[in-house]
């Protein structure tokens, strides 16, 4: 099941069905038996027309699917980006930290965004003008309840900034938390299974209509389970209203490669869908 949240309230696609559910979304989301809920909730909830369900979940009236929660992210988690932080951090001599934070008992977590600074499907993601390097991240991101239990997935942009974090690892709050710099959507996928090892993350970059970037990889890649993630996330902090957790960038460009404005990353996961942002420079700046 995908829930939107939309300009006018919440749609539940369930198969080809589509429903209106009148509740909060900080709430409904957050609740313990959120798929055995859904599926309750269904028969009594007005069943939407697809004209009207595209209306509402078409990209413009999309918001990100995110309340009062707060982002945080996973770093070094997939031996790509391990691969790709050791070769930004050479000059710095940084190097080491990112090799051993891949094989220690303790995974890196950080602090990514609040709700106000994150974008949604079909809207805008910033690079920063005080970097020379720019990339986006594509993350498989769960969204963890108040009680420490997944229950539910979407897309997740992790902009960072390669030239910040790669002249000193202690930058990286820069390198990664600004004025948005992460975008999730399309959707709030709820599933009672756990996500297949072998859901597909492509990330397709565009540039003058041209694709400049096309990659893939699957879930199956990830060093560490998300249980591990969640238990060290939720071991010393409390989430009233749950937490969205991005679980680590799999793919990363080659390091001749930089965002440019306008650019379009487009970040697909298995049956959650497409998340769409263009890139754009903060208008403080111009």
């Amino acid at each position: 099941m995908k829930l939107y949240k939309t300009v006018s309230g919440i749609v539940l696609e369930n198969d080809t069905s589509f429903f209106a559910i009148d509740e909060s979304w900080d709430t409904l989301i957050n609740r313990d038996d959120l798929p055995d809920y859904l599926s309750a909730h269904i028969e009594p909830a007005k069943k939407l027309t697809t004209a009207e369900a595209l209306n509402q979940v078409s990209t413009p009236f999309l918001l990100p699917p995110i309340g009062r929660q707060e982002v945080w992210a996973a770093g070094v988690t997939y031996l790509k980006s391990r691969d790709a932080r050791m070769e930004e951090s050479q000059s710095s001599g940084a190097a080491s930290l990112y090799d051993r934070v891949y094989e220690a008992e303790r995974p890196e977590l950080f602090f990514k965004a609040t709700a106000a600074r994150v974008s949604g499907p079909g809207q805008e993601v910033y690079i920063r003008v005080d970097s020379t390097w720019n990339v986006p991240e594509p993350e498989l991101t769960l969204f963890i309840n108040s009680k420490g239990n997944i229950q539910g997935f979407t897309c997740g942009n992790d902009m960072s900034s390669r030239s910040i974090e790669g002249e000193n690892a202690l930058y990286l709050p820069q390198a990664k938390i600004y004025e948005k710099s992460a975008a999730l959507g399309p959707c709030f996928y709820v599933t009672s299974e756990p996500i297949s090892p072998e859901t597909v993350i492509q990330m397709i970059i565009r540039r003058n209509d041209q694709v400049v970037y096309d990659d893939f990889t699957t879930v199956s890649r990830i060093k560490r389970s998300f249980t591990e993630l969640t238990e060290f996330l939720y071991r010393e902090c409390d989430f009233p209203n749950g937490c969205f957790l991005m679980t680590g960038t799999c793919l990363v460009p080659s390091p001749d490669f930089t965002l440019r404005e306008d650019d379009i990353v487009e970040i697909s996961i298995g049956s959650i869908g497409t998340l769409i942002n263009t890139i754009a420079i903060n208008p403080k700046h111009k």
